[in-house]
């Protein structure tokens, strides 16, 4: 009987970044794909050992959209660092000054709304803020690029959210596929962050966490998903 084939260092890497994320090897080839407007499984064709040498673009875009920095697989393969594409957009990946990795995330300056909202065509600018590498890890283990930070105002979700609030927002989960979690929306036009739960006749119940504010329900087509809130951040 012949030994199965040991698993390459790729494979080895790929597997365990896959098995700690909490997703499936499928979620990261469907991100991959909307990266780089292209059809195809690379990484189920690299673990099944039917691509053993990727091409350093591919090694990249999948090192991103897996959260590591854009070199690493690449480095693993050809055993040297190479220059990056122009033709891939990289996530910054830069050292702090005590040695750790920093990403940037990027901010809207114009805050969502938890109150009576803004229109989503104001939100135009933005900036890019350094957080250490190992915090982001410690909560998500999404691509940094498809992360969102934003500051809420209003206070139709207090207790559970303050105005001032720094929001995270996960832009890959735009699906309704879990009842009463927070999301950015666009309700109508208006950007919100609200608590959403499907309800009967395919409509939702979008949700103020505020007992003063009511509760009432939308068609799906009035609502646009921007992503899910995972996290926020208060001052004292």
């Amino acid at each position: 009987m012949t030994d199965e084939p040991l698993p390459t260092p790729l494979q080895e890497i790929l597997l365990r970044t896959i098995s700690t994320s909490g997703k499936t090897r499928e979620h990261f080839d469907t991100l991959y794909r909307a990266k780089m407007g292209k059809t195809g499984k690379p990484i189920y064709d690299i673990m099944r050992g039917v691509s053993k040498r990727p091409q350093p673009d591919t090694l990249r875009a999948i090192a991103q959209v897996m959260g590591m920095e854009s070199e690493k697989l690449v480095r693993i393969v050809y055993g040297q660092p190479l220059a990056v594409a122009a033709s891939v957009p990289d996530q910054p990946v830069a050292h702090s000054a005590d040695g750790g990795d920093t990403v940037e995330i990027i901010k809207l300056d114009l805050a969502f709304s938890m109150g009576a909202g803004a229109n989503v065509d104001d939100y135009v600018e933005e900036e890019r803020v350094a957080f250490d590498l190992g915090y982001v890890r410690s909560f998500t283990r999404t691509s940094p690029e498809m992360l969102r930070i934003a500051t809420g105002v209003g206070d139709s979700m207090h207790p559970t959210l303050n105005s001032a609030d720094l929001v995270w927002i996960d832009i890959t989960q735009r699906t309704l596929n879990q009842a009463d979690r927070i999301w950015a929306v666009s309700i109508n036009g208006a950007a919100a962050i609200k608590r959403l739960r499907p309800v009967k006749d395919g409509r939702i119940l979008v949700v103020s966490d505020n007992p003063l504010v009511e509760n009432y329900e939308v068609e799906p087509g009035e609502l646009l998903i921007g992503g899910r809130v995972i996290r926020f951040a208060r001052d004292l």
